[in-house]
């Protein structure tokens, strides 16, 4: 949010519905520990995940088309590699889940690691 100057109404719809995503995270964890990670709850949690990343895809569209003055997040942005191999690796998760319900959490663990490591594009471009 450093890099965007002015948002639209949009920006603020794409944003509560990233935030919708994110406060449907404590409800499936707690029924995903409640039923010690069975088949529907561990695919809930992937489903709310995925969406997560959706949100957060739409999000950062908004902001990048926003406003012609948004160039610099654009490129920092990119093609965004790792956000699109999250996308795919949730569903792949989702889909593991059904076969065995700790094979589609490897995989949401697996997507958090990539993340772990922290993503400095933005930081590098705007300090260009």
């Amino acid at each position: 949010m450093h890099a965007v100057s002015h948002v639209s109404g949009g920006v603020l719809w794409a944003n509560l519905h990233l935030l919708f995503w994110l406060s449907l995270i404590p409800f499936v964890t707690g029924w995903m520990g409640e039923n010690h990670f069975a088949t529907i709850p561990v695919a809930a949690y992937g489903v709310v995940l995925f969406m997560c990343a959706v949100a957060y895809t739409l999000l950062v569209r908004c902001l990048t088309n926003h406003h012609g003055d948004n160039r610099a997040l654009a490129e920092a942005i990119g093609s965004d590699r790792k956000g699109w191999l999250s996308l795919a690796l949730y569903l792949l998760g989702i889909v593991l889940a059904f076969v065995h319900a700790w094979l589609g959490f490897a995989v949401y663990i697996g997507v958090a690691l990539i993340w772990f490591i922290p993503d400095r594009r933005i930081e590098d471009r705007l300090n260009q």
